[in-house]
């Protein structure tokens, strides 16, 4: 009688307990789907957010001088591409090559230095640890911490001096610096995701520091080289105000061209947002094209 009691009891029980269990996780499903569809739903609102101002944008290098200055904007006016033939100089104006030119040297000279430059010194301060590195990296930090407007004179000053005012290299060595302290704070938190057995290894078989750098820390560390690069080319590529002050027509970068359209005639707002939307396509097909090694490197030294 006890045994029937007592089978009967684990009986019910396991079927209390086998009936409990979906009716908790019916009860939990719902809220968990109804937060990944809120989620979704604020996400793509953001995205539409962000991608509205570039659609518009490209919608008015798409009219003419007349309807893109109309108050309310017509929308539906007819399509051109005279902006794109105006920034291209068919209309008789300057070309923009030169000064595109002038941008990808500078950006990408300067990042191919921040490169060469960043790597040993995040090195030194992640993997072979310097005494107080904590304080060097607060020291490359600090260092953002002045406005650029501020050391402006002085840097006009010194390049007037030296006869390198309208010159290319002078930009890429402002660039250079300016980028340094950003991309040695991101590459030690990057570097320090490296494996010291691997390192340690490579020693043992008489690898030297160059070899080592060059052959098993860049690798291994390659998302978040090429998300330090690519953060370091997109703020080369958009500077404007020591590019406007230390250049002329020599050495004009694409952004001290774009404002050669805001003349005292008027804005020309159809060939303005041609020449931003032109402009812009070098960093958004570098972004897309490092897409995944972007977000990669990010998130490499988010998780300890």
């Amino acid at each position: 009688m006890s045994t029937t009691v007592s089978g009967a009891a684990a009986a019910s029980g396991v079927s209390g307990a086998s009936g409990t269990r979906p009716a908790t996780a019916v009860r939990s499903t719902p809220p968990r789907r109804r937060k990944g569809a809120l989620l979704g739903v604020a996400a793509w609102v953001a995205a539409l957010l962000f991608f509205l101002p570039i659609a518009w944008m490209a919608l008015t290098s798409l009219h003419s001088e007349e309807d893109a200055a109309t108050n309310p904007p017509s929308v539906a006016a007819s399509l051109t591409l005279d902006g794109y033939r105006e920034f291209f100089g068919a209309g008789g104006g300057a070309s923009p090559w030169p000064a595109l030119a002038n941008s990808l040297v500078a950006s990408g000279v300067s990042t191919l230095c921040v490169l060469l430059l960043a790597l040993p010194a995040a090195y030194a301060l992640s993997i072979r640890r310097v005494r107080k590195w904590t304080d060097v990296l607060f020291f490359f930090l600090s260092t953002k911490m002045l406005p650029v407007v501020a050391g402006l004179l002085p840097i006009y000053l010194f390049a007037k001096n030296a006869g390198m005012l309208d010159n290319i290299w002078l930009l890429v060595i402002l660039y250079t610096s300016m980028n340094l302290p950003i991309a040695v704070w991101m590459m030690q938190s990057f570097l320090a995701e490296v494996p010291v057995a691997i390192i340690e290894a490579a020693q043992i078989d008489g690898a030297r520091l160059p070899t080592i750098l060059a052959r098993v820390v860049a690798p291994i560390a390659a998302p978040g080289i090429a998300a330090t690069a690519l953060i370091c080319f997109i703020f080369s590529w958009n500077e404007l105000l020591f590019a406007r002050v230390l250049t002329g027509v020599v050495a004009q970068t694409a952004p001290v061209f774009l404002t050669s359209f805001i003349t005292s005639q008027g804005l020309f707002l159809a060939k303005v947002c041609a020449a931003s939307l032109v402009i812009s396509l070098p960093v958004l097909a570098a972004g897309f094209a490092a897409q995944d090694k972007l977000v990669q490197g990010l998130s490499l030294g988010a998780v300890k």
